[in-house]
C-alpha cells in the first residue's frame, strides 16, 4: 500500500475540547425530545410520557475489530448500528446516542475525523442524534463505547422472556454473511503480509464484506410491526450467533423450540463463500456472529400479517419441553448448542 504525502495533525495541536468542536460541529438535532444536546456538562432529554431505553456497546481493537482492513469510516457506522439494533430488539425506536472512545499517540486527527464520519452517517441514516461522549488517550490502540438511548412505542416493550407455546420463530434477513465476510478478510490480511503488492480482488465477495464492515440494524422491521400491529412476544438480536441467541430466548421463557434447518435464510453469496472454504452453510447460520438481524417470536395469530414481508422468515415453534433441537433436512434431531461468539 502506499505511504500518503500529506502530513497529518497530531491530535494535541487541538486538544480535547478543540477536538470534540471538530468532531461534533456538523451533527444536527433531529428529535424533538432532545432538548439539550452537546455543549454542557449533560444532555437534557424530554420523552414526556413515553419509557426511556438505553444500551451500551463497546468496541475494543483487536478484540472486536483489526484496522488493517476495516476502514475507520466503516467502524464508526457499524458502532452505532449495533447499539441501536439493540434498541430495534426491545420493540423500541432510538433517538439518541453518546459515543465515547479512547485513542493511542498513533492516530492523527485526519483518523478521527474519519471514525466520526461514519458515525455521522449512522446518524443520518437512522435519524439519530449524537447528543455526548467523552474522549480520553489510551496506551494501546482504539476503544469505541456507543450509547443509544430511545423510546417505547404505545403498546410498550419487548423482552427475552415473553414466548409461550406454539409461539412461532421469526428471523428477519439472511444468516451467516457477516461470518463469511470476515474469513475472507482475514484471509486477504494474510495474503497481503506475505505480499504486500498483492492487490485483493474483492468484488466476488461483496455481499458478505458488507455484511461484515457495514451492517444494518432492522429499524424498518420495527415500523413494520408498528404499522401492522404485530407485537412480538419476545426478541432479541443476533449479535452473538443464532444459536446462543435463541437458547437465551427460550431460557428466559423457561421453554423450548424446534427449528427446521431447511428453513433457515441463507443467501446464495454466502452459500457459494461456504463452498469455498469448505465450511457447512447450515452450520455457519446457526454459529455466526454479527448479522444483526432479529429473532423474535409471535403468536401464531399473526402468521399472515407478518407473510406481508418478504424480510422474514419462520423457521421453528416455542415448545413446552425445555430441549432446544434442530430437525435437520434429513428429518434427524439433533440438540442446538451455544455455538456463537463468547466475550471471555
Amino acid at each position: 500500500m502506499e505511504k500518503s504525502s500529506e502530513k497529518l495533525t497530531d491530535i494535541n495541536q487541538i486538544g480535547e475540547f478543540g477536538l470534540i468542536d471538530l468532531i461534533t460541529k456538523d451533527f444536527e438535532i433531529v428529535n424533538d425530545s432532545t432538548e439539550l444536546s452537546i455543549g454542557d456538562d449533560a444532555a437534557i432529554l424530554n420523552y414526556k410520557n413515553q419509557k426511556t431505553i438505553v444500551s451500551t456497546d463497546m468496541l475494543v481493537e483487536g478484540v472486536h475489530f483489526d484496522l488493517s482492513y476495516f476502514p475507520l469510516k466503516h467502524l464508526g457506522y457499524k458502532a452505532v448500528v449495533s447499539s441501536i439494533s439493540d434498541i430495534c430488539s426491545m420493540y423500541g425506536i432510538t433517538k439518541q446516542i453518546t459515543v465515547s472512545i479512547a485513542i493511542s499517540n498513533r492516530f492523527k486527527l485526519e483518523s478521527i475525523k474519519e471514525l466520526y464520519s461514519g458515525i455521522k452517517h449512522a446518524c443520518k441514516r437512522y435519524n439519530v442524534d449524537l447528543i455526548g461522549g467523552d474522549t480520553t488517550s489510551s496506551l494501546k490502540g482504539l476503544v469505541i463505547s456507543v450509547t443509544a438511548i430511545g423510546c417505547t412505542s404505545k403498546s410498550g416493550y419487548v423482552t427475552r422472556s415473553g414466548s409461550k407455546p406454539n409461539d412461532l420463530i421469526v428471523v428477519t434477513g439472511s444468516l451467516g454473511g457477516a461470518y463469511l465476510g470476515l474469513q475472507v478478510l482475514e484471509r486477504e490480511k494474510q495474503v497481503f503480509l506475505v505480499n504486500p503488492n498483492n492487490k485483493p480482488d474483492l468484488s466476488k465477495y461483496k455481499y458478505v464484506v458488507e455484511r461484515q464492515l457495514k451492517p444494518e440494524a432492522k429499524s424498518e422491521i420495527i415500523e413494520f410491526f408498528l404499522e401492522n400491529k404485530i407485537k412480538p412476544t419476545s426478541m432479541i438480536d443476533i449479535s452473538d450467533g443464532l444459536s446462543s441467541e435463541i437458547i437465551h430466548l427460550t431460557k428466559n421463557s423457561g421453554n423450548g423450540c424446534i427449528i427446521y434447518e431447511d428453513k433457515l435464510p441463507i443467501s446464495q453469496e454466502t452459500v457459494e463463500t461456504c463452498e469455498e472454504f469448505k465450511l457447512e452453510a447450515s452450520t455457519i447460520a446457526l454459529s455466526g456472529g454479527e448479522d444483526y438481524e432479529l429473532l423474535f417470536t409471535i403468536d401464531s395469530k399473526d402468521l399472515k400479517k407478518i407473510e406481508q414481508n418478504n424480510e422474514l422468515t419462520v423457521i421453528g415453534y416455542i415448545t413446552k419441553e425445555s430441549n432446544t433441537n434442530l430437525i435437520t433436512r434429513d428429518g434427524k434431531t439433533t440438540p442446538i448448542t451455544s455455538m456463537g461468539w463468547k466475550s471471555f
